[in-house]
């Protein structure tokens, strides 16, 4: 029997705690001579919080690609042996957390694509807003018995289909014809037999760096898995780029005119601490938010805690301002991962505990401060008050290091939709009843965006203003199930 991880529980332990769920990595690797399977492992293995529902690598030995994917987390897809028969000089990897189609074994990534001149394989970090129009052209191109009809349904199955059905002299022209066509976000990593490519979508909404490795070159999606695999951060590949990478070296062209938009939630939550974007260290970016957010919304009490572990540099930040002592009012389990057991109503009933247990000797008797880093629709800071308030807290004044949480988000992150985000219908005071707090605050949009250090115009804030720079067409009302609704509406035409 064949026992695969099915995510039923994990961190997110039931659908109503979920927060926001974060993008996908993405991971290549040229490098003759040296383990490009395992360094891809350890490449996605650094980028596992960017998704966790399924992982694949693909390599080539210079004649032909071979992949392996599969559902679960990266160390649970991938045996010693697996990454031993994954042989060559070039390898792409993905880790998925899905954005569009399901959570199923023929969505996970890398894609795979015959072409006229060979085989690309490709992995995709964001969220496409014309994928019905790109379906549409798919189809229109396709001469033979429909392709996409393979039972994948997503954005960067299209992307690869579309690709293998240009008509031009390379592979390579055939990228530069698609990324034009492309609306949204996008950090792709692609490869052929011989070469390894890269490119990012006109805005840079997602993270997509190079390094150099002594004896070759990698790309990823955030810096911490540059460093993971011993390569020296070179530089971010740029809005609107376009990277080759074989054995004459990078080349670089830009297939469109940039207009950064980089995604602010990176900053708050996405991306690793250890990671940097656009020249700024991101623990250092919380520390900072956690700063502004003491100095905008000071609170009288014993103690400053964070939540586990993506409100741990901004608590730090706020306790520093504010002169109130820090400390681990919060044990986090690192240990609950992927399993096969479906949680029973008694696991329900213990909720948050599965993974977050409260300190007593810390709390009890103290005036506290909790600081997380968003609220969604709010279950989770509920139950942490409650939760608290057992302890024996007497008074817990939560502490936020992102603005409300407003808007749904198009280009790669599923937070939820606006009927379920708590934030687009209830005022701060209407919130704080509702999660049981003495006091709850937020850190301001003009904070948050001067702890980041970067211009203004240069993020994509979307999902606190709800002004989307990406136009957003009507048919993603229909959300990541879009394309499998597509499939039934032609079935029924068909019949």
């Amino acid at each position: 029997m064949n026992r695969r991880a099915d995510g039923n529980l994990n961190h997110n332990l039931l659908d109503e705690d979920k927060g926001p769920q974060d993008a996908c990595g993405v991971f290549g690797v040229y490098a003759p001579s040296e383990e490009v399977a395992k360094l891809t492992f350890y490449g996605l293995y650094a980028l596992q919080h960017r998704g966790q529902e399924s992982a694949g690598i693909a390599t080539s030995d210079g004649e032909r690609i071979v992949i392996f994917k599969d559902m679960g987390l990266v160390s649970q897809v991938f045996t010693e042996s697996d990454l031993s028969s994954l042989k060559g000089d070039i390898a792409i990897g993905h880790c998925r957390y899905s954005t569009t189609g399901s959570s199923t074994w023929v969505n996970a990534q890398p894609t795979l694509r015959p072409t006229k001149y060979g085989t690309i394989a490709l992995g995709h970090n964001g969220n496409l807003t014309n994928t019905g129009e790109l379906f549409d052209l798919a189809r229109e191109l396709e001469t033979e018995a429909p392709k996409l009809g393979r039972g994948a349904t997503t954005d960067t199955e299209i992307m690869t289909a579309l690709i293998g059905l240009q008509d031009h002299e390379t592979i390579e022209e055939n990228i530069m014809a698609v990324l034009p066509l492309l609306q949204g976000a996008f950090s792709l990593v692609i490869m052929d037999e011989t070469t390894l490519y890269a490119a990012r979508d006109l805005n840079g909404v997602r993270p997509l760096v190079l390094g150099k490795l002594e004896k070759g070159w990698a790309v990823a999606s955030e810096t911490a898995a540059l460093d993971i695999v011993g390569a020296t951060f070179v530089r971010e590949i740029e809005p609107g780029e376009f990277i080759a990478i074989d054995e004459d070296g990078v080349r670089s062209q830009m297939w469109g005119t940039p207009d950064p938009k980089g995604c602010i939630f990176e900053y708050v939550y996405l991306a690793r601490p250890d990671t940097t974007i656009a020249g700024q260290g991101i623990h250092a970016v919380r520390g900072e938010i956690g700063r502004r957010l003491a100095i905008e919304s000071p609170a009288d009490a014993d103690l400053v805690i964070p939540v586990p572990e993506s409100g741990t540099p901004a608590a730090i930040g706020y306790a520093k301002q504010s002169g109130i002592p820090f400390g681990l009012g919060l044990v986090k389990n690192s240990y609950v991962g992927r399993t096969f057991i479906q949680p029973s109503q008694t696991i329900r009933q213990l909720g948050i505990r599965l993974k977050l247990n409260p300190l007593r000797e810390i709390i009890e008797g103290k005036r506290i401060v909790v600081v997380d880093d968003s609220i969604v629709r709010g279950n989770t800071q509920r139950a942490i008050v409650k939760m608290l308030r057992e302890a024996g807290a007497l008074e817990i004044h939560v502490r936020i290091s992102s603005p409300p949480v407003k808007w749904p988000c198009f280009y790669g992150i599923d937070f939820a939709t606006r009927a379920e985000l708590i934030s687009s219908g209830l005022e701060v005071e209407e919130i704080r009843r509702s999660i049981g707090a003495d006091s709850l605050a937020y850190v301001s949009e003009e904070g948050l965006i001067e702890a980041t250090g970067v211009e203004e115009s240069k993020l994509c804030r979307a999902c606190f203003s709800g002004q989307y720079p990406i136009a957003i067409p009507t048919d993603m009302s229909e959300g990541k199930m879009r394309l499998e609704v597509t499939d039934v509406h032609t079935e029924k035409v068909h019949k």
